[in-house]
């Protein structure tokens, strides 16, 4: 459960001098270096590499303001192997540099430690099932895009309004297997789920035939998929699906993300503000007892 994620806050507390090894934390958190990407990122709201930089700057940027030690120091003690690559992130965080911040005592900008905790909030049960498949193709229209994490991502809805209607439907009868129909499929996205972070989008279908001109392959290797579905507004209904799915799911079943991509099939309303939506989410059994 969340214990070992706390565990993995205190060690990153312990380490903001010295070097951090994410496989080390991951380790402590008897899980996969990415699944423990994914988890933090999901529950605290930012990569865990940010979480880490923003710590050392808010403990370095105390011992700035303390003028005891000269600012060089304190940058190579936190990692920064130059006063100008320590000046560079100390602004990015703080809004003003080391040396202007110790002149002036300037007013700094904190990030708390983190601490996890389990809220039970009476929600209705998650529908799921789990599921091992052999490996299939992918067959679409595939897009580099940013990673959105609430409203519309405009980016996805400019490459589907350019799909003429002929295109789509023949591109719907090549579905042969499940999830049927067009889905809309997320590849090689960045463990940490950045805002604004790229990642490989296909609207396509699954299926065992050949790839029509001017259309793209994803092949997808062979393993166990958990698959979500929900009801609701678009797209809120569907980005409230894969936070819970991280925040709720995973830290009360015994399982773990995997690499691969993701999968979502929608049904709209006819008026297109609702749907019906199936996620499917890569995943493998976590042997360490993990979260």
């Amino acid at each position: 459960m969340l214990e070992r994620l706390n565990q993995v806050m205190e060690r990153v507390e312990s380490r903001l001098d010295q070097s951090i090894d994410v496989a080390e934390l991951a380790r402590t958190a008897a899980t996969s270096e990415y699944h423990l990407r994914r988890m933090f990122s999901a529950l605290a709201g930012m990569p865990l590499s940010e979480y880490i930089r923003r710590r050392r700057l808010t403990v370095a940027g105390a011992e700035v303001l303390d003028g005891r030690e000269p600012l060089l120091g304190i940058a190579v003690r936190y990692g920064y192997g130059s006063g100008e690559a320590f000046a560079r992130a100390f602004r990015a965080v703080h809004g003003v540099g080391p040396g202007e911040a110790r002149r002036t005592g300037a007013a700094l900008v904190s990030q708390p430690r983190l601490t996890f905790r389990l809220t039970v909030e009476g929600s209705s049960s998650m529908r799921y099932r789990v599921m091992d498949r052999p490996a299939f193709t992918v067959v679409g229209l595939k897009a580099r895009v940013p990673l959105v994490h609430s409203g519309p991502n405009q980016a996805i809805i400019d490459l589907v309004r350019g799909i003429g209607p002929r295109t789509l439907k023949s591109l719907e009868e090549l579905s042969d297997q499940e999830p049927h129909g067009i889905v809309a499929v997320c590849d090689d996205l960045d463990p940490g789920r950045a805002e604004g972070t790229e990642l490989d989008y296909y609207h396509g279908v699954i299926t065992s035939a050949a790839a029509p001109e001017g259309m793209t392959t994803l092949d997808v290797a062979a393993g166990t998929w958990a698959v979500f579905t929900t009801s609701g507004p678009v797209p809120q209904a569907i980005q409230e699906l894969w936070r819970d799915v991280f925040t709720q799911w995973f830290p009360s079943n015994p399982y773990r993300s995997r690499p691969g991509p993701e999968i979502l099939r929608t049904c709209l309303s006819p008026d297109g503000a609702e749907a019906d939506a199936e996620l499917w989410l890569p995943v493998e059994r976590d042997q360490g007892g993990g979260f």
